[in-house]
């Protein structure tokens, strides 16, 4: 390891807090001052505005479905990945790491494309059932499931390989069954890195845009969520009312990665 002198260590340090502060803090620190400028109102006022409250909570429902289907999914996904061979298994791995490279725009065209109603290859079979998938709440779960893919199953796979499978093996030679040994040896060893997933995750959903804007139609009142209210509110004019939605979203997932730091046992390392 190249030893490096005091000076370039300051240099680098501050090179790298200086990266993060204009590209992160600084951007940030502006949408509370400006959310804040004038108390509590414009933060009041923006929460008594119908829309907005319609499109909070229709972005926490989905953000909420989203979330628990990628945990589910994730950790089955991470299992497989881990603890099992198949013909594919890097395809399947090299596949997660798409909605990571592809535009959630062009996620949102997919799957307009297949599930639209007239002209999708499966949207008029399940419109003739019933079944209204976009411009509902069934596409923007789907396109906000897709392009938080990869966040739990990116945390849980190392800490799978990390652990290994010895205590599995055993718990098995005692007599415990598949459920059993997840229940009591592998979800336990796994368990943060699943909570952190799940944050990122959830962090990931509350702030889904281009993907959503596509399969939702952006009806105010019915399909528009938070972040498609910042968008509207800001080509308004009403600033306020963007600067104060945005510190919101903003707020949810700081809190949640708080939380979960505060929470986590300093002598834990998975």
């Amino acid at each position: 390891m190249v030893e490096l002198s005091t000076p370039v260590k300051w240099l680098l340090r501050a090179v790298a807090l200086g990266y993060v502060f204009m590209l992160v803090a600084w951007p940030v620190a502006l949408i509370v001052q400006q959310t804040f400028a004038d108390g509590l109102t414009t933060l009041s006022d923006t929460l008594a505005d119908p829309y907005v409250a319609n499109a909070l909570r229709l972005t926490a429902v989905i953000a909420f479905w989203a979330v628990v289907i990628n945990v589910v999914f994730g950790v089955t996904i991470s299992i497989l990945l881990v603890r099992f061979e198949f013909p594919g298994k890097r395809l399947l791995s090299a596949l997660i790491d798409v909605p990571l490279s592809v535009s959630p725009v062009v996620v949102g065209l997919a799957l307009l494309l297949v599930y639209n109603g007239r002209t999708g290859w499966f949207g008029p079979t399940l419109e003739s059932l019933g079944y209204q998938v976009i411009f509902n709440g069934p596409g923007m779960i789907m396109a906000t499931c897709f392009v938080a893919l990869p966040l739990v199953i990116r945390e849980v796979v190392p800490v799978l390989t990390e652990i290994g499978d010895d205590q599995e093996q055993a718990a098995r030679s005692l007599g415990a069954n598949a459920r059993q040994t997840f229940l009591r040896i592998t979800l336990p060893s796994i368990k943060w890195a699943v909570v952190y997933g799940l944050v990122l995750s959830l962090a990931r959903s509350l702030g889904e845009f281009g993907a959503v804007k596509i399969v939702s139609g952006n009806f105010t009142g019915l399909t528009q969520t938070a972040t498609l209210v910042v968008e509207q509110k800001y080509q308004n004019f009403e600033q306020e009312a963007a600067y104060a939605t945005s510190f919101i979203l903003a707020a949810a997932s700081v809190l949640c990665i708080v939380v979960v730091s505060l929470l986590r046992p300093k002598e834990s390392h998975s």
